[in-house]
């Protein structure tokens, strides 16, 4: 197995497969930690929450659009 070669979806694929694999792990964590952090809000933002809140929304409702894809992927194979 060669993580470098792998796109990071296929690494996080391979990992969920394999979760005794630690390589696998730390190239996972590593790629993560080298992601650049996007500010969302500052402490003393006077729209903290909703910018917050708006970022949530955003997260969940892209996690739905996946889990909605895979879903419906799936199903056109089964068939």
């Amino acid at each position: 197995m060669n993580c470098d070669a792998m796109s990071n979806a296929e690494l996080k694929e391979y990992f969920l497969k394999h979760r005794g694999d630690r390589a696998a792990f730390q190239a996972y964590l590593d790629r993560i930690n080298q992601r650049p952090r996007r500010i969302i809000a500052r402490p003393d933002d006077p729209d903290f929450d909703e910018k917050v809140q708006a970022a949530i929304r955003q997260k969940l409702e892209a996690g739905s659009d996946f889990r909605n894809q895979e879903f419906n992927n799936s199903n056109a194979t089964d068939g």
